[in-house]
């Protein structure tokens, strides 16, 4: 049985908290969760089932997002690092196992640059080391739509962004992941205070996928059909990390944490406790769905 501890803490002036479910039975270091820009402590729970038995599960509200206080102006990576290390010594662990997903991919490795040694492994997914002009122009709309008012029109337009919608190419659960994302994006809008300047932040504020760090144990994976950021350049950005793995998810698009979410919650638990990952049930394709009448479009 788990037991759960939220905490308060501050960092430049800017107070934010995180959530731990401690297990009473943990074998490997604690696994800290960093997701999407508009994700939250809450919105893990696959993570929590299947990373819980072996780990101490950790997500939180960083700066800028959620509940925490927003960031100040200019810059926000140093601060959100920052962050993420006062939870790490607050934590009391000497190290942990970092999980980053999408914008939370590039808060991971900006974290294992700065300090590698608090880092026992470091599992990235969906990581967006390219951007487009084309998804920049998206973003910048999407963030208009919403300065606007016009939630409706942001959710879709995000939901739309972020997803592999070209029906030739299968994807797991599309329809509901669509969904799903769609009104997760519009609840944030109405809901969160940081949305638009998590978005704007998000285009202008952009990590730094350069290379340049050594000697933490690393996995890179990606769904097959990301749109987002390809399959190739995120393997091209695995290579630029020594003795890192990468791994092609079939049937899933970037959105490959709602597609499969056990399987990839599965593959983060092997990979955090040093077991094989060629047997990862996420690595073998999915039972296609059949078309159903009844089932309405998604768009």
């Amino acid at each position: 049985m788990s037991e759960e501890m939220i905490r308060s803490l501050s960092v430049h002036g800017v107070s934010y908290s995180y959530r731990r479910l401690r297990q009473p039975e943990r074998i490997t270091e604690p696994v800290l969760v960093l997701g999407g820009a508009l994700q939250g402590m809450y919105g893990w729970p696959q993570m929590e089932d299947h990373v819980g038995p072996v780990a101490d599960v950790v997500t939180a509200d960083l700066p800028g997002m959620g509940s925490a206080d927003p960031l100040p102006p200019g810059p926000s990576i140093d601060v959100v690092c920052a962050a993420i290390e006062r939870i790490v010594d607050d934590l009391e662990v000497p190290r942990i196992n970092l999980f980053g997903f999408s914008y939370g991919a590039g808060l991971a490795y900006g974290c294992a640059r700065r300090f590698p040694g608090r880092i026992a492994r470091l599992a990235l997914g969906g990581v967006p080391a390219h951007i487009s002009d084309a998804q920049v122009e998206l973003w910048r709309r999407a963030s208009d739509h919403l300065a606007q008012g016009d939630t409706e029109a942001f959710a879709t337009l995000v939901a739309q962004g972020l997803m592999c919608l070209d029906d030739r190419r299968h994807v797991a659960r599309r329809k509901l992941a669509y969904r799903y994302v769609r009104r997760s994006m519009l609840h944030a809008a109405r809901n969160s205070r940081h949305a638009v300047d998590s978005l704007r932040r998000g285009i202008s504020d952009r990590p730094d996928f350069s290379g340049g760090l050594t000697d933490v144990p690393t996995l890179v994976f990606s769904g097959e059909h990301d749109t987002v950021t390809s399959p190739a350049r995120q393997r091209d950005f695995a290579a630029t990390i020594p003795g890192s793995r990468f791994l092609t998810i079939p049937d899933a698009d970037h959105w490959v944490v709602l597609e499969r979410p056990q399987e990839v919650a599965d593959l983060a638990a092997r990979f955090f406790t040093d077991e094989p990952l060629s047997s990862a049930p996420c690595l073998a394709p999915v039972v296609r769905e059949e078309p159903s009448p009844a089932d309405p479009a998604c768009v």
